[in-house]
């Protein structure tokens, strides 16, 4: 199995990418990586929309499995096969910031128990990093403001990649509100 990242939103495909699925004959992923990739697809490939993650072990050897983003940052690239890296959110949004990602924490929210990621997000912040918290729609940016130091940077990062993209910036007490269901936050940056 080949599992792909297909970048955080359109256009940013890599050219790797590109040709594992112009090759590919059968494509599993979400409704959102499915549309960003269907233009690359060959016309004889069969596109199925992953409705069960548990059978994503039990696909044919020659499947190819899509990860927005990257399948490694919190995605599907820890389960078995070769796994061809995409452009993630994190780099978009530090890209977007132009902030350097040498010192990052990555905290992952999604799906997860916010309020443990808001404690490590605000320790990793204390320890000197930047922290780049990948939320889910349910993720309270004024929760991780709140626990935050006083006058820490916190930008919050949305639909990064589509038309609709927006990166809203602001403080510990004067948190960016998000607007979109699709966001992440960077902040001590």
């Amino acid at each position: 199995m080949i599992f792909g990242g297909v970048g955080a939103g359109a256009g940013m495909l890599t050219e790797e990418g590109i040709s594992r699925i112009r090759a590919a004959r059968l494509i599993y992923g979400s409704d959102r990586a499915l549309e960003l990739v269907r233009g690359y697809a060959a016309a004889d490939a069969v596109l199925v929309s992953i409705t069960d993650y548990a059978a994503l072990r039990s696909l044919a050897a020659d499947a190819v499995v899509l990860s927005t983003g990257d399948p490694l940052m919190a995605g599907l690239g820890y389960l078995p096969g070769e796994v061809v890296p995409g452009i993630s959110s994190m780099q978009v949004a530090f890209a977007r910031l132009k902030v350097s990602w040498t010192n990052v924490a990555v905290v992952n929210a999604h799906g997860k128990d916010h309020a443990t990621a808001v404690a490590r997000a605000a320790a990793d912040v204390c320890a000197g990093h930047s922290v780049f918290v990948i939320a889910d729609p349910d993720f309270s940016v004024a929760v991780l403001a709140a626990a935050l130091p006083p006058g820490t940077r916190v930008a919050v990062c949305e639909d990064l990649g589509y038309p609709s993209e927006r990166v809203a910036e602001g403080t510990a007490e004067h948190p960016p509100a998000k607007k979109s269901r699709l966001f992440c936050v960077v902040a001590g940056y």
